[in-house]
């Protein structure tokens, strides 16, 4: 009987009997370089527009990369347009180089010269394959055939760039499927672009290797990193990359193992978004540092934002598990889990000078630290007549509630339910979160908001509200903003004096067609306030519910509002203040 896995052949083990990077320790953090634009971009079902390209890229430098590869020019207008925007437009921050992807062709690298006039300063990142298998089955090259394609991509950069002295370029060789290539034969191709490149101080060049597929265990890929540390010419004068993929899931371990090996660079993507399986995750990589005690020069203290933007560019959704960014991650169902946080917060908060390390049971890292409070930490999972809200709330009003809305209502009915020891039915359900949610007392209804182009700039916009207080009276505020929520939030900040932080907001339709409502929710952090504040919002356009919601958030926060604790269903005298 014939067996499957007969027909897959393990990867030879690397001979270096006298490897060092098991004993080393990672000191300090690599130079970084987000693909989110590139690698991840073309793993999309549909890749980004302008809109999106541009909101990607603005939040990689507000991350803090300073390489960011953003896109492959000669290979989609679409990347060749972004290219020329933000050179054109001077969106490119002065500490911060763009990186763009071609073939080794001399007319793909002449169109992305092109795609770069005017550029300050840029890294031409030029590849050819050399594994065994595509020399074999797709190239049918020889070795000597494959160098030359390297040879050429080499001279033809070297050449092009001569033409545009005015821009600081950086060249970069990668011999793609680097992990199903010799080693021998990767150094020899290496070597040779290396020859043609002759870098010196000032004048570094990256070799970057990357794993293509992964095709073997974290340990060999580091042997193979450093017998290539080891070997390389020109070695104090070449930047070492590393571009692991995830195909057995262990890039991050991979990536880690690398960097021990002798690698300086690590090329990747958010949340590792990519081909097949992905890229590495660089929000897991740098965090994995933060949490050794190592800056990663990379700004993940606002990550719910980070999380919100890459769900919008990549339309594809972050696991709620994703380590330190998922909804989840900082939350325990286990009784026994719940209790040692617990004690480990009571213990820091009770004596913090006897707990100066961060030192809390199962919490790797301290929620504060990536923009998260302490209310979603311990979450009560109790089925007691109390459990499937969440669900309650979809299949009957048709609310897809956040994550952490669901945690805070949860716990707001629980406390109706154990102080009446009554059941929560389904209307009475509804009626708790109207009074929590949709009539806080005191809170300023939405009359008109109108939106425009504020200048010359498309992406600013003027907002211009109209709002009704309790009493009656109009009030009417006007604000700037990358868009009609950022916009009104600033307005209100004006308004009442108070600054205001959008933690996260979400919004989707409820019913078919042009019956539909859109509901809208946000959180907010205001006027400097640990504590984050839920607000909802309903109407019939998406945008004056996120208003709505807006004005709810704000209106519990001034009002300090909790839970309706009295009786089910509750009255709105019977609505205590938090």
């Amino acid at each position: 009987m014939d067996h499957p896995h007969q027909k897959y052949c393990p990867i030879r083990p690397v001979n270096l009997a006298d490897r060092q990077w098991p004993s080393r320790q990672i000191t300090r953090p690599p130079q970084w370089c987000s693909v989110d634009l590139r690698d991840g971009n073309q793993a999309l079902i549909e890749p980004m527009d302008s809109l999106r390209k541009h909101q990607m890229f603005e939040m990689l430098v507000a991350i803090g990369f300073k390489e960011i590869e953003v896109g492959f020019p000669a290979a989609s207008q679409t990347d060749f347009d972004f290219v020329r925007e933000i050179i054109e437009q001077n969106r490119i921050p002065a500490d911060v180089t763009i990186q763009v992807l071609t073939q080794a062709r001399t007319d793909l690298i002449a169109r992305t010269f092109q795609a770069l006039q005017g550029v300050r300063r840029a890294i031409i990142h030029v590849y050819n394959s050399t594994s065994e298998a595509q020399r074999r089955l797709v190239f049918r090259q020889d070795r000597a055939g494959i160098r030359r394609i390297a040879e050429q991509g080499a001279r033809w950069v070297a050449d092009h760039a001569a033409r545009q002295p005015d821009t600081d370029w950086v060249f970069q060789y990668s011999p793609e499927s680097f992990t199903g290539t010799e080693l021998d034969f990767a150094l020899e191709t290496c070597g040779a672009v290396l020859e043609i490149w002759q870098p010196d101080a000032g004048r570094e060049a990256i070799i970057n290797l990357p794993a293509t597929v992964e095709m073997t265990t974290p340990n060999v890929y580091a042997d193979q990193i450093e017998w290539m540390h080891r070997q390389l010419p020109y070695r104090d004068h070449v930047i070492l990359s590393v571009h692991p993929h995830n195909d057995r899931g262990t890039a991050v371990a991979a990536a880690e193992l690398a960097v021990l090996a002798g690698a300086d660079r690590v090329e990747g993507t958010l949340f590792g978004n990519g081909e097949r399986t992905g890229n590495v995750d660089i929000v897991t990589l740098a965090l994995n540092l933060y949490t050794q005690g190592i800056d990663p020069h990379l700004d993940f203290s606002r990550i719910n934002e980070v999380v919100r933007v890459a769900e919008t560019c990549n339309q594809l959704p972050v696991h709620p598990r994703h380590p330190y960014a998922g909804e989840l991650v900082f939350t325990a169902f286990s009784g026994s889990h719940q209790d040692a946080i617990k004690k480990g917060l009571a213990a820091r908060e009770n004596d913090p000078a006897e707990t100066p390390a961060w030192e809390v049971p199962y919490l790797p890292i301290d929620p504060r630290d990536v923009g998260r409070t302490y209310e979603a930490v311990i979450r009560i999972n109790s089925q007691s007549g109390k459990g499937g809200i969440a669900h309650v709330m979809a299949s009957e009003f048709g609310l897809d509630l956040p994550r952490r809305l669901q945690i805070e209502f949860r716990n707001e009915v629980q406390i109706i339910a154990d102080s009446t020891g009554k059941e929560v039915k389904t209307a009475d359900l509804w009626t708790i979160f109207e009074h929590i949610y949709l009539a806080v007392p005191g809170a300023h209804s939405l009359v008109d908001y109108r939106e425009e182009s504020h200048g010359q700039q498309d992406r600013l916009r003027r907002v211009r509200a109209v709002l009704r207080d309790a009493a009656g009276l109009d009030q009417v505020v006007t604000g700037i903003g990358r868009g009609p929520v950022d916009g009104f939030v600033h307005a209100l900040a004006e308004g009442f004096g108070k600054p205001i932080e959008v933690i996260d907001y979400r919004e989707h339709a409820i019913g078919p067609g042009s019956d539909a409502r859109a509901a809208a929710y946000v959180e907010l952090k205001i006027g400097g306030d640990d504590r984050s504040w839920h607000g909802v919002g309903l109407d019939e356009d998406a945008t004056a519910a996120t208003l709505r919601a807006i004005l709810s958030a704000y209106a519990r926060h001034a009002q300090q509002r909790g839970a309706c604790s009295v009786e089910v269903p509750p009255t709105p005298q019977q609505c205590r203040s938090g």
